[in-house]
């Protein structure tokens, strides 16, 4: 084969048509005067970060899907790759950390009123996920495709109703009102799905499907969390306890979300382990 065989054609798919590398490094727009040699690592992780959102979003549903299917095996899997995702989210804080104060402050003034704070990615990942609160809601308005994912995913059986309704079927005995709630509503802690979760942990090789799948679900929990964490120690690291872009709280709001879980319940059931009581198994 001649190497004039191998080049293709204007017609023909490329690597960077078939992945728009163009207009994808086009989208870098500094706002600093001179530039700022920092803005751009700043744009990029950003970037990067929907993108991994809108994989996580695909992945959450994907995830829906077949578990609403009985489909066991190809859930665990797409959880997996979530997981694997939630790691790179953490690691990139470390190449973030590398900005020092004054080169985040030389630029940062330029980025008010816009805030991660407005990612409406991640807060129909949290509603996807059973985080529920449409207080976010109101901060999109202005946007409708913001707006409509938001509330398509905060009206939608979130991703730990449908386990749930999965593991019902695989006669876990999940509490009968936990099935029957409103979905739309934000999520209420149930202990007595604590306690049957505690049943679980206890006797492993009774339930061994129902155990992978919840220590999993609670890696991406704490994965989440840890993610959490580390942002908010970065922020604290570059720009202390000043407030955020935006006009958010910064570091004081951020801290404010290391409470947030989206299974409680797997957490919760610890208790019912360790202390050996009341497990309705």
């Amino acid at each position: 084969m001649t190497y004039d065989a191998l080049v293709p054609n204007a017609s023909q798919l490329t690597y960077g048509s078939y992945l728009k590398i163009p207009e994808l490094l086009g989208l870098q727009e500094l706002q600093s005067k001179p530039a700022q040699h920092d803005e751009m690592l700043f744009i990029i992780i950003h970037q990067v970060y929907e993108l991994w959102f809108k994989q996580i979003r695909h992945e959450v549903s994907g995830m829906l899907e077949v578990i609403d299917e009985d489909r066991h095996l190809p859930f665990i899997k797409k959880l997996k790759r979530v997981n694997r995702i939630l790691d790179v989210l953490v690691h990139q804080i470390d190449i973030l950390e590398t900005m020092t104060p004054i080169e985040f402050d030389k630029f940062r003034a330029l980025l008010n009123p816009a805030s991660g704070f407005q990612s409406h990615q991640f807060r129909v990942i949290e509603y996807s996920l059973g985080i529920r609160d449409d207080g976010y809601l109101k901060y999109h308005e202005s946007n409708p495709t913001a707006y409509n994912a938001m509330k398509a995913a905060i009206e939608s059986p979130s991703l730990w109703d449908g386990v749930l309704a999965f593991l019902d079927r695989k006669h876990l005995n999940i509490p009968a009102e936990v099935l029957a709630r409103d979905v739309t509503k934000p999520w209420v802690m149930s202990l007595e799905l604590a306690k049957t979760f505690g049943g679980v942990y206890r006797d492993i090789e009774k339930h061994p499907n129902a155990y992978a799948m919840l220590e999993s679900l609670m890696d991406l929990d704490q994965k989440l969390l840890l993610w959490r964490y580390r942002h908010v120690a970065m922020v604290e690291r570059i720009i202390g306890i000043t407030r955020g872009t935006g006009g958010t709280q910064g570091v004081e709001y951020l801290s404010s979300t290391l409470s947030k879980r989206a299974f409680p319940e797997i957490w919760e059931a610890r208790q019912f382990v360790i202390t050996n009581v009341g497990c309705p198994m």
